[in-house]
């Protein structure tokens, strides 16, 4: 029987990324400083950031309250979220990203009680919404095992460098949807997984942290993969969100360094407020450059956040000021203003 071949156009816009950013890793690795004193930063981003993603509203203050063992007040369902994903992540360096075995166990810890089936496969058939609308029916529980099987073979035996690799093992994973809750976290940490066995940077690299600010474009392009029936629009997007988490850990971060824009916005920022009210707030009616030059950047930087992270289009909508990250921005501002 021919081996299975996840369908993937390789391009060369994505051979030009990998080598983009093969150079900004070997790069880190010769500063092996950096990253270790951003170690627990990075984590918490991360966790945060993927949890987020999935609709958990725990601030990076609240995770590492958590991680500290202080009380925090929030719903239960989420704290044992958090707990588990800490749980979780400290093992990052023990799992074998190559074993099925492996990815079960981390399921059933990632989903402790939280899922009666944690740990194992689905035996129900489930769709991803989209708001209201299912936006894809996975596969049917009884080729969810197979499938895992040929995914699985096909990693051990790619000869596709691994930023690609794991792309796409995110992507087939996401499609193939093998549990009946934990899908996204899991297909997330797992990519991690993979690339911390090319370089052991990437165990710090909050690139989860990213894919939330980019939420929206995150899903557009599992959709676009889905509807194309080839994974290299989510490639595509994956290897831009890598690219964007290693630019950001090359601006020095004891003095935060933010576009013009984006201090213009945190100025403008009072309490909870929609893009328009922003928009009007700073004069500007193009939205689409509202959006690239001043909202993405500033949730990228993790410096505002969204009042409803599961519903980034949602019309009630608000952005608000990630307090302790944003105030040392703008007091480092106001003190070059000043010099």
């Amino acid at each position: 029987m021919k081996a299975y071949q996840p369908p993937c156009t390789v391009t060369a816009e994505m051979l030009s990324q990998v080598a983009t950013i093969a150079e900004k890793v070997g790069r880190l690795q010769a500063q092996p400083d950096a990253l270790l004193r951003l170690r627990k930063v990075n984590r918490i981003r991360t966790i945060q950031g993927s949890l987020a993603i999935e609709g958990n509203t725990m601030t990076e203050a609240q995770i590492t309250d958590i991680i500290d063992g202080n009380r925090v007040v929030a719903p239960p369902r989420e704290i044992q979220e958090v707990r588990n994903a800490v749980a979780v992540y400290e093992r990052l360096t023990q799992w074998n990203p190559l074993t099925a075995s492996d990815l079960l166990e981390a399921h059933a810890m990632l989903m402790q009680g939280l899922l009666d089936s944690a740990g194992h496969y689905r035996t129900c058939s489930v769709g991803v919404m989209g708001g209201r609308e299912v936006v894809h029916i996975a596969p049917p529980a009884a080729r969810v095992r197979e499938s895992m099987q040929e995914l699985f073979h096909w990693i051990k035996v790619t000869d596709l460098h691994p930023l690609v690799a794991s792309s796409i093992f995110h992507y087939e994973f996401e499609f193939i949807h093998p549990f009946e809750d934990g899908n996204g976290r899991m297909g997330r940490f797992w990519q991690t997984l993979l690339l911390s066995r090319w370089h052991a940077q990437f165990a710090d690299l909050p690139i989860e942290s990213m894919i939330y600010a980019r939420q929206h474009d995150y899903y557009q392009a599992l959709n676009a993969s889905t509807s194309g029936g080839d994974a290299a629009p989510f490639v595509v997007f994956m290897l831009q969100v890598i690219h964007s988490t290693l630019d950001s850990l090359e601006t020095p971060q004891v003095a935060p360094q933010v576009s013009p824009q984006v201090k213009a916005l945190l100025g403008a920022l009072q309490g909870e407020m929609s893009r328009g009210a922003l928009m009007n707030a700073l004069g500007l009616s193009d939205r689409k450059s509202f959006r690239a030059r001043y909202l993405l950047p500033a949730l990228e930087a993790g410096l505002i956040e969204m009042t409803l992270p599961d519903k980034p289009n949602s019309r009630l909508q608000r952005y608000r000021l990630v307090k302790d990250k944003s105030t040392e921005v703008m007091t480092t501002f106001l003190r070059w203003d000043h010099e």
